[in-house]
């Protein structure tokens, strides 16, 4: 089957981590995948090498005919049979790029949070216009209905998000320390996230549970992992103000965007991921997948992912206070987090890898094309059976 995924930019973030898992692992499903870019980024050299055909193309404006006119052009010379987007945006160059073109199939994905009007606009309008939309969460679900007003109960499928197992292979967690000056006996936590505008990870939550954390643990240390996206600068500014003001910049370190998260997990004895808006969040797998016992808000697709809270702790979304109970809950037990790590990882090599969702793909392209053979097959049965009519009227 010959695909081609579309993609906005190609910086480190989830929906370009799983794309470039998929990308990595398409054709072992028998996806024969070409992947465009209209925009580019960190990862841009890893698309280039991940096995996949890549595309770098270039949007201009929101609404770039241009762009149109080359994904049509894309599309018929590569005979391409099904087209997906990431986000409403590339979603909405590829209807566009598609219209009147016999039997190919458009698909739009829903990653989770849809930031702004417009975006939530053409979410709106685009969905039931698509052959499929696939949501990467039941959570998420609830979230699309309620929030931004998608009837979910058309045309609207679950494939969960999926990490693949062999890109966090490490080189060992040492010389992450090494790098920052932390020795043995550091208990070292971290988040992997990146720093948005709306606040929506919540980074603030555990600034705020930190100086109590650092009172009953004075060798712990903090570690945020994540670039700081277009509108989210006040908001990092007001995370490390808070911790200098606390008393603590010292014990917590903003790294911005690495790309050696692998050995950045490998070096952590607890992940905290407190985020308010998700739909199935990579970061959260990578963590369970690389054994590390990890704490979550309580929203929805947080329990969704962690088997409803059993494989992780869990806190009030926003509650400063009992996070820092849970953190100090699992640092003062180590065999408790090897018990909750334990649990994660084989809740998440069940569910969440990169091969579950390429064969929920697959599965969902393979009933396109099913389609498509059918409609075929039941025309040319037509045309044999109006031929033998006329047949008969001339005899």
């Amino acid at each position: 089957m010959k695909v081609l995924h579309l993609l906005d930019t190609l910086n480190r973030g989830g929906a370009e981590t799983l794309a470039l898992d998929v990308c990595r692992n398409a054709a072992r499903f028998g996806i024969d995948l070409t992947f465009a870019a209209s925009g580019g980024g960190d990862l841009e050299e890893e698309f280039e090498n991940s096995g996949a055909d890549f595309i770098r193309l270039e949007r201009s404006m929101p609404l770039d005919l241009d762009l149109v006119w080359k994904l049509r052009r894309l599309i018929q010379e590569n005979q391409i049979e099904i087209v997906q987007g990431y986000q409403p945006v590339e979603a909405l160059h590829l209807y566009l790029a598609t219209i009147g073109l016999k039997d190919v199939y458009c698909v739009m994905s829903h990653q989770g949070y849809i930031d702004g009007r417009n975006n939530r606009l053409t979410a709106r309008l685009l969905s039931p216009l698509m052959d499929a939309n696939i949501v990467v969460g039941r959570g998420l679900f609830r979230w699309l209905r309620e929030t931004i007003g998608l009837d979910t109960s058309k045309n609207f499928y679950l494939v969960y998000n999926g990490v693949d197992k062999e890109r966090l292979t490490h080189n060992g967690g040492g010389a992450v320390r090494d790098e920052f000056d932390f020795d043995d006996s550091t208990l070292l936590l971290g988040m992997v996230a990146n720093f948005w505008r709306g606040h929506r990870k919540d980074q603030m939550t555990i600034c705020r549970a930190l100086p109590v954390v650092f009172e009953k643990f004075e060798d712990a240390r903090f570690m945020f992992v994540g670039k700081i996206a277009e509108g989210g600068e006040d908001y990092f500014e007001e995370c490390v103000e808070y911790c200098d003001q606390k008393g603590i910049g010292e014990k917590v370190f903003f790294t911005g965007a690495r790309d050696d998260v692998a050995d950045i997990l490998d070096s952590l004895d607890l992940f905290v991921f407190s985020s308010l808006h998700e739909g199935l969040p990579i970061a959260v797998i990578e963590a369970m997948l690389a054994r590390v016992p990890v704490i979550v808000s309580d929203i929805e697709p947080l329990l969704e992912a962690t088997k409803k809270g059993e494989c992780a702790e869990v806190f009030p979304a926003q509650d400063a206070a009992g996070l820092a109970e849970k953190i100090i809950k699992l640092l003062k037990d180590e065999s408790a987090r090897k018990k909750s790590a334990d649990a994660a990882y084989e809740f998440a090599a069940k569910n969440f890898t990169i091969d579950a969702h390429l064969k929920g793909l697959a599965s969902l392209y393979t009933n396109f094309l099913m389609k498509h053979e059918n409609r075929e097959r039941a025309a040319k049965v037509r045309i044999i059976s109006d031929s033998s009519a006329e047949s008969s009227e001339e005899e």
